[in-house]
């Protein structure tokens, strides 16, 4: 309810207090502290991603500006030092924020539920992908990378409805893509979209075998035996629809099932495309348009690293970074919440954009978001929005 208290606060009743707790339980993260717990850490750090914060300095200058606003905004300390962010970045477990934001993503996934797709299908559909972020290799020597060079690599499945990531692994950018497939969680009868990094075949069998679904492309060495020719429409960019066996004596011996090989052309792109999959029971046409909507994970990718704090970190411990991904994580996943349960219009970027100038505003948040008309303009890329319009 609205009393006279700031959009900050307002925003942080949001989240499930006695959820985050439980997670500090868990790793016993307030175990001595007596004036900066972790959930002032928590709001620190979720402050820094709203308003685009660079550093600890500024950080600890901005919020000292507000004052006694902190207390009423959910802060019991009175003055944050960047010297005790900095301390508690480094030393209380990244696995905090993890869980914490595990527990957002399971409420954004459900609200999310019903958003139709335009594909006639019930499965729920994931896209994986990769991204890497260089570091500093003087800084992050912990993150091997190259001779010259430290990086880490985000790997995310990413829930095409409502482009919820509902599963994060932080690793070294010298792991190879294909290895998080061992990590993955595998959801029967889900479909999951991947690009021919991850082309695998006895992991790519791990998944037939688990009752899950995939769409990947093939590569240029993959050799296979048509088996049967399916009828296609050529008037809608199909190619050919058969069904194969792999052919070469490590890829038969890891993948001994029939495979579905779809060879589309996009007119968009100019590129014939063709496609391995183990669902039969739907039409070619599906699979190359599943395969499209697999590009919703790399418009994420460039969506947070433009718009949240994950190029520049506040840590240079792999504690630090992994908890400053975590926390932007989920600062993501509680605005598409709060845009869900409030029935909002406005894109995401929009409504970060209107909390960026407003969070210690004394109106109700509502209001924020209802008084402001932004034109929002992308002068990078113009699908870059539509995914975020949902």
């Amino acid at each position: 309810m609205y009393t006279g208290r700031t959009i900050f606060s307002q925003l942080i009743d949001f989240l499930p207090r006695d959820d985050f707790h439980r997670c500090v339980q868990r790793y016993n993260g307030d175990h001595k502290i007596k004036t900066f717990s972790c959930f002032d850490q928590y709001l620190a750090m979720a402050f820094a991603q709203l308003t685009s914060r660079e550093s600890l300095r500024d950080i600890e200058v901005s919020l000292r500006t507000f004052g006694s606003k902190l207390y009423h905004a959910g802060f019991r300390s009175k003055q944050i030092s960047r010297n005790t962010l900095a301390n508690a970045n480094q030393i209380r477990p990244w696995q905090i924020y993890a869980d914490f934001a595990q527990t957002l993503i399971a409420t954004a996934t459900e609200l999310y539920a019903d958003t139709d797709l335009g594909f006639d299908l019930n499965n729920t559909i994931y896209a994986l992908d990769s991204t890497t972020i260089d570091l500093c290799l003087s800084m992050f020597p912990w993150a091997t990378f190259r001779k010259t060079k430290s990086a880490i690599k985000m790997h995310t499945l990413l829930n095409i409805k409502g482009s919820i990531p509902e599963f994060i692994h932080i690793s070294e950018a010298s792991v190879h893509d294909v290895n998080i497939l061992d990590e993955l969680p595998i959801q029967p009868s889900a479909i999951y979209l991947m690009d021919r990094g991850y082309l695998d075949f006895s992991r790519l069998f791990a998944l037939h075998q688990a009752g899950a679904f995939f769409v990947t492309r093939t590569k240029s060495n993959t050799r296979s035996r048509r088996i049967y020719s399916r009828p296609v429409d050529k008037s809608t960019g199909l190619i050919f629809d058969q069904t194969i066996r792999m052919t070469n004596f490590y890829a038969a011996n890891d993948y001994p099932d029939q495979l579905r090989r779809v060879k589309y052309f996009d007119a968009e792109t100019n590129k014939r495309l063709v496609f391995l999959t183990n669902m039969f029971n739907v039409p070619a046409l599906t699979i190359a348009m599943l395969y499209r909507a697999r590009w919703q994970v790399e418009l994420f990718f460039k969506w947070i690293k433009q718009h949240l704090r994950i190029k520049r970190f506040f840590g240079t411990t792999a504690n630090a970074v992994k908890t400053q991904i975590w926390i932007a994580v989920s600062v993501y996943v509680l605005v598409a919440i709060i845009k869900k349960q409030l029935a909002l219009d406005q894109s995401l970027y929009t409504l970060l954009q209107i909390l960026s100038l407003s969070l210690f505003e004394k109106m109700p948040i509502l209001q924020a978001f209802s008084q402001t008309d932004y034109n929002v303009q992308n002068n990078q890329n113009d699908n870059q929005l539509s995914l975020f319009n949902l």
